[in-house]
């Protein structure tokens, strides 16, 4: 009885161990880097991202986030490591080669305020339909349409593939056609992230440079499409044994009534693949073409300024559908790739944005993200999901939130969740998917975790090979209680609470080997 009494005492004072509270934590310092498939922090720990976007698309609006300070603050206590933040063509460069340094001091103050609450922010040039004539990003003067007609659909992104205009100016931006100073407009905006990595050169706050939000083939789409419609149409016939025209199919994707019926046809993983697949090759062509000698091109400029700072790389506009991404890792100039480079897709099931958003189908985003994590692997680099959701108010999307959520968990991949909104954190999704417990910074090997919902269970396992703690996120301290916590082999642990003290991290002392943490709450 006594040996009984003893341990049950141990037991005890370690309970009082982990329970101790420390009123501040410091945030993590050094620049975000990679180690093969990893991102890691200066001490050599696996970092996993867990942010969202932060996008202000009004020209009118660019310096009026004036609670931008506050609303870090709250990234930070929902425990939001990183924010892609998205910047403005236009706004930096209003006219050819000039600078719009007001416009940069807004971007210096959200640098600052990042630094302050430990958050790593991704400078993503943000655009949607090219430039701000037709939607954001490009400012007009190189915006290149050449008078031709601007055509929209019945939902806002039909337009990259229905409107003649757009698809010229981004033929005219990859061909690198000359602004109206007899620059090319391409060059114009490679200048532009050079003037931003060598301004952002010393900060550690800012994870990285997102080169371009979604680029978008141009002309070359139509065939894109005609090839994922043909394939569509396959597929009809295999089931009725009518062929359908491609006119009818083409009058069909651009009917958003016509377009929701017809994916019900599309939950079959095997039928979604066989259109994605068919695209590949037509897709393949821009992004090892014009899609990487672009990348490349961005990587001589900002590493004549900068070698610190991470390129964000992101996959052509159709491999958000699911067809597979081939662009290359840009190298320098003995042909080595370069060492900071991180895949940063998007994926989006083909219900977004319409009438049936909060219903996509879990076959084909599985689809989607198994291409998304299988290019990863062959591209050899870290992957963070730059956009995924837009699970907008007004509808229940927890379950096709979690799905996502638990896909990413699994491939163990960073993501930044598409997008800030007031009253986001009243989402029925946010608590579960966004503001959830995870591993931000991870002594040694991440090999797995999870959130286990439907039992109240948190799971993560890890081998340690450094002496630095393990900081695991716990997005409410009221539920997490020591005797529900499980840590093989046990080591000294301290929770640390946000300013809310609602929130806070479990730091974990290092303890070496393979380690296991699970937590009931």
């Amino acid at each position: 009885m006594e040996v009984v009494k003893i341990k049950r005492l141990i037991a005890l004072l370690s309970l009082l161990v982990i329970v101790a509270c420390r009123s501040g934590s410091e945030n993590p310092k050094g620049f975000l880097s990679v180690a093969g498939e990893r991102l890691t922090d200066d001490y050599g720990r696996t970092v996993i991202l867990n942010g969202i976007n932060y996008v202000t698309k009004d020209p009118d609006k660019y310096y009026d986030n004036v609670n931008d300070d506050k609303l870090f603050r709250q990234f930070r206590n929902w425990g939001f490591n990183c924010v892609r933040f998205g910047l403005s063509w236009k706004g930096i460069e209003p006219e050819p080669g000039k600078i719009n340094e007001k416009y940069l001091l807004e971007v210096d103050k959200r640098v600052k305020w990042a630094e302050e609450n430990g958050i790593w922010l991704i400078l993503d040039m943000h655009q949607d339909l090219y430039g701000g004539k037709y939607g954001n990003g490009a400012p007009d003067w190189a915006t290149l349409d050449e008078g031709l007609p601007h055509v929209t659909g019945d939902v806002w992104s039909d337009a990259y593939l229905a409107s003649p205009a757009i698809h010229k100016v981004f033929d005219n931006f990859w061909k690198n056609a000359p602004a109206p100073d007899g620059e090319g407009i391409q060059d114009h905006y490679i200048f532009v992230w050079k003037i931003l990595a060598k301004r952002y050169a010393q900060s550690p706050s800012v994870a990285g440079f997102d080169i371009m939000n979604e680029p978008f083939t141009g002309s070359e789409s139509i065939t894109v499409l005609t090839k994922l419609l043909e394939a569509y149409g396959g597929i009809v016939a295999g089931a009725t044994g009518k062929t359908p025209s491609l006119e009818s199919l083409t009058d069909m994707w651009g009917n958003e009534k016509m377009r929701i019926e017809a994916l019900k046809t599309l939950d079959d993983k095997n039928n979604y693949s066989l259109i994605a697949d068919n695209a590949y090759e037509t897709v393949r062509t821009f992004e090892q073409g014009a899609l990487s000698q672009f990348y490349q091109k961005v990587r001589d400029a900002v590493r004549e300024v900068n070698k610190k700072h991470i390129l964000f790389l992101e996959h052509s506009y159709f491999c958000n559908l699911g067809v597979k991404s081939s662009f290359l890792i840009p190298k320098d100039k003995d042909g080595v790739r370069d060492s900071l480079c991180v895949y940063a897709p998007h994926g989006y099931d083909l219900v977004t944005d319409t009438d049936a958003a909060s219903a996509p189908s879990f076959n084909r985003t599985e689809v989607i993200f198994e291409r998304i994590f299988e290019a990863g692997k062959e591209k050899g680099v870290p992957v963070v999901v730059g956009e995924w959701g837009a699970f907008y108010m007004g509808n229940e999307y927890r379950e096709p939130a979690l799905h996502l959520i638990g896909l990413f968990e699994q491939a163990k991949v960073g993501q930044t969740y598409w997008a800030y909104w007031e009253n986001i954190d009243k989402q029925d999704y946010f608590a579960e998917a966004l503001s959830r417990s995870y591993p931000m910074l991870t002594n040694g090997i991440l090999q797995a975790y999870g959130n286990d919902y439907k039992n109240n269970q948190f799971t993560v396992e890890w081998k340690e090979t450094g002496e630095a703690p393990t900081r695991v996120y716990i997005p409410d301290l009221s539920r997490f209680k020591p005797e529900n916590m499980e840590l093989n082999p046990h080591s000294e642990t301290t929770i640390v609470p946000l300013d809310n003290n609602r929130s806070g991290y479990l730091e974990i002392a290092p303890a070496g080997g393979e380690r296991r943490l699970t937590i009931r709450f």
